[in-house]
């Protein structure tokens, strides 16, 4: 009995631990938050774009010049991009989905940009432009029409548009670009190295076009015609111009970034206000909070000594799942903050059942620590069958759902998990460790339910 009173002790110990980490690890909490150390700044809440404010940007993809086949890929491929772009500007969780063509999209592949803590429209479509689009294209045919254009000298010039066309080679299949200087002129010059696929483009583009131009195309604009000499199997290029060593370094690191696969236009932006993210907060704080205590009177009212359990069993619980939000991070929105009260509401759920056998095990006439196994054992099947319903249910509105839907079933799953926990073991520790007034009829009165007989 001893035992389970002294792990009844540290389990309380280590609640008060989390706790204390949630409540320091919080500036709004916590006053003294800036003379904290590292470990505790660095792990804020993270919230969603509509509890912290932000920048919500819809783009529309161009991918006239994808086969048909491969939009998919490429629209992936467009998302992963502007994800490592804005990532380097240091934007807190960016959510970055695509909205595929369709009678809802009105036919056109679409990229939805939500940016938590950017309330700068203008900087936070400036992050998504400055995304090059690098592209390869070859020479046209001769017989081909070409617009022919006089420059302010008088002389005829042709039009570059129509001198060279699209091949399949894009930033896409760009594996990494390094910084070079020529051994000869010490003039900077960018490298490119391929991935496999654009290795084999690239050799393909080389082989059919010896002695002619391949123009190295950079946000529409050619940076670079060399002439192919030979065939270049190994996926290497170099794109050479009047680069300054600044412009040559930090034409590296954005091509490294991401170059865009397919061309973007942005459609429409948008700015959710801080004080309207900070109303949606502390609407979902006020109602977790009256939840809470209301949840604490029914428990205490009903269930008396148990239910005093129940709500430190509660108290912990709801440490531990604002901790693991904190550590993971888990990105909350208004819907994750929803998922997370119902998951209090099923915490208690377990905690009722199995309070009730403990009830009906004592009616029966069986002494309170019989009644307490009792009543644990036989209400773990029903708590069992209940918990996994919900959390498939749970894995199936992430899997399906949009990013909102995901924001609650994350939260809601997490909580139904750790509630497994909290009402399995921790109330049950609990219970045996406060079990030390034998089978007085003070004993049984406090085990015993507070209202019904």
């Amino acid at each position: 009995m001893w035992r389970k009173r002294i792990l009844a002790l540290v389990i309380l110990i280590l609640g008060v631990g989390v706790a204390l980490f949630v409540f320091k690890s919080e500036p709004k909490l916590n006053p003294n938050f800036e003379s904290q150390s590292s470990f505790f700044k660095h792990s804020p809440f993270r919230l969603g774009l509509d509890l912290s404010g932000g920048s919500h940007l819809i783009y529309k993809a161009d991918v006239s010049a994808v086969k048909a086949g491969e939009v998919s890929s490429s629209m992936d491929a467009l998302r992963d991009v502007i994800e490592r772009r804005v990532n380097l500007f240091g934007v807190s969780e960016p959510v970055v989905q695509i909205q595929e063509g369709g009678f809802v999209s009105g036919g056109e592949e679409k990229l939805i940009v939500d940016l938590p803590g950017i309330t700068d429209v203008e900087k936070a479509t400036e992050m998504i432009g400055q995304t090059p689009l690098l592209e390869f294209k070859t020479e046209a045919l001769r017989d081909e029409n070409q617009q022919l254009t006089v420059d302010k000298d008088g002389k005829l010039k042709v039009d570059l548009s129509q001198q060279f066309v699209s091949t399949e080679l894009t930033g896409r299949y760009l594996k990494k670009a390094v910084l070079e200087f020529d051994q000869n002129t010490r003039e900077p010059k960018v490298g490119l190295q391929f991935d496999d696929k654009g290795t084999e483009l690239f050799a393909q583009i080389t082989k059919d076009n010896i002695g002619k131009m391949v123009a190295i195309y950079l946000d529409g604009a050619p940076i670079s015609t060399p002439v192919v000499r030979e065939e270049i199997p190994n996926g290497e290029a170099v794109i050479s111009g009047d680069f300054t060593p600044t412009e040559a370094k930090q034409l590296v690191g954005r091509l490294n970034s991401g170059a865009l696969p397919v061309p973007i236009t942005l459609l429409s932006r948008q700015t959710i206000g801080a004080s309207l993210g900070g109303n949606a907060v502390n609407s979902g704080v006020k109602a977790a909070i009256i939840g809470f205590l209301f949840v604490v009177l029914f428990l205490i009212l009903w269930y008396r000594l148990p239910g005093l359990v129940a709500v430190f069993s509660l108290c912990i619980y709801i440490s531990i799942i604002l901790a693991l939000f904190k550590l993971l991070p888990v990105t909350l929105t208004a819907a994750g903050i929803a998922g997370f009260i119902i998951s209090m509401g099923i915490a208690v759920d377990a905690n009722i059942l199995i309070f009730e056998r403990i009830k009906e095990e004592m009616r029966s006439g069986r002494t309170i620590a019989d009644a307490i196994s009792a009543g644990f054992s036989r209400a773990w099947f029903s708590i069992r069958d209940s918990n996994i319903s919900s959390i498939m249910t749970a894995v199936i509105l992430f899997w399906f759902g949009t990013s909102l839907i995901k924001g609650f079933a994350l939260t809601l799953g997490m909580g139904v998990l750790v509630s497994m926990l909290s009402a399995i073991t921790i109330t049950r520790i609990f219970l045996f460790g406060i079990n030390f007034m034998g089978e007085s009829k003070f004993a049984r009165f406090l085990f015993s339910s507070g209202i019904s007989k």
